[in-house]
Parts: C-alpha cells; sequence; structure tokens
C-alpha cells in the first residue's frame, strides 16, 4: 500500500481541540498538510475556494475531514449533508470528531453518509491515541477513491 500523504481539512471551532488533534496527527507522522478552519461556512468555502480560499493551489481539495458537529453557525451536520449531496465532493471522507454522544446525532451523522463517527476522550493520552488509529486507518490502511474519476 503506498499512499502520498493526504491533506486533511480539521473543522473545529475549539482551539484547544484543534492544537491537540494537530499535535497528535503530526506526531503519527502520515500526513501532508493539515488546515483548519473554525465553523461551517469557513469550511464549506474552503471546500468550494470561496473567498479568501479561492486559490486553489494553496487551498488544495483535502483527501480527509475531521468534522466537529458543534460549530458555530452552521453546524457540522449541515457541512456534512453539504458535502455528501455535492457530485464532486461525496466521495471525500468525513469523520465526525465530536464530544457529543447523543443518539441522535450519530443517526443523523449515518443518514448523511457520515464514514466515520468517533468521540473525543477527555484524556489527553487516550485522545492523542484515538488520533494515531484514525490515522493510521484512514491515511495507510484505507483505500481512497481517486478524487478525478468518477463511476
Amino acid at each position: 500500500m503506498d499512499h502520498e500523504p493526504l491533506n486533511i481539512l480539521l473543522v473545529e471551532d475549539e482551539e484547544a481541540h484543534a492544537e491537540l488533534t494537530k499535535r497528535s496527527i503530526r506526531k503519527a507522522g502520515n500526513a501532508n498538510r493539515i488546515d483548519i478552519v473554525s465553523d461551517g461556512e469557513e469550511a464549506l468555502n474552503y471546500l468550494y475556494n470561496n473567498g479568501e480560499y479561492a486559490d486553489k493551489i494553496k487551498y488544495p481539495r483535502p483527501g480527509l475531514i475531521l468534522l466537529d458537529i458543534k460549530l458555530p453557525g452552521i453546524d457540522g451536520i449541515q457541512v456534512l449533508k453539504t458535502i455528501k449531496e455535492d457530485p464532486n465532493l461525496k466521495r471525500m471522507p468525513v469523520i465526525m470528531l465530536t464530544t457529543s454522544k447523543r443518539d441522535e446525532d450519530i443517526a443523523q451523522s449515518y443518514n448523511y453518509y457520515a464514514n466515520s463517527y468517533l468521540t473525543k476522550p477527555v484524556g489527553f493520552k487516550e485522545f492523542e491515541d484515538k488520533i494515531r488509529q484514525l490515522d493510521y486507518y484512514w491515511l495507510l490502511i484505507n483505500e481512497p477513491p481517486n478524487s478525478e474519476k468518477s463511476v
């Protein structure tokens, strides 16, 4: 399994969670780059190369999205729904990475075709281990679709 490192888009409004996630991914060493946005509108602007994200070279399409549910403005569920309804984005893997353990949030995420749903553990070490496992599976083991070809 020879994979090029993927770009990751992390959508997280809690700065401490964003930094911890970024540090954990960097420590695992399999991501090419990690871009962080702090709300749903910013995430959609990034994905559609709108506004400050218009430069497609500077802001390339991510190979993986880590998406929090509880975001200011447009929430994570709506961002997920928008991604999965768009023929150009729908095959992009989206992992819901959130503190919510609510059955409704889990069900709704999968109803809108989230690729995975992970809850953030409270402890630093446990969180770091979970991110490392996520990194290993999604960036090394999983075979991503070729984003240039559609079926």
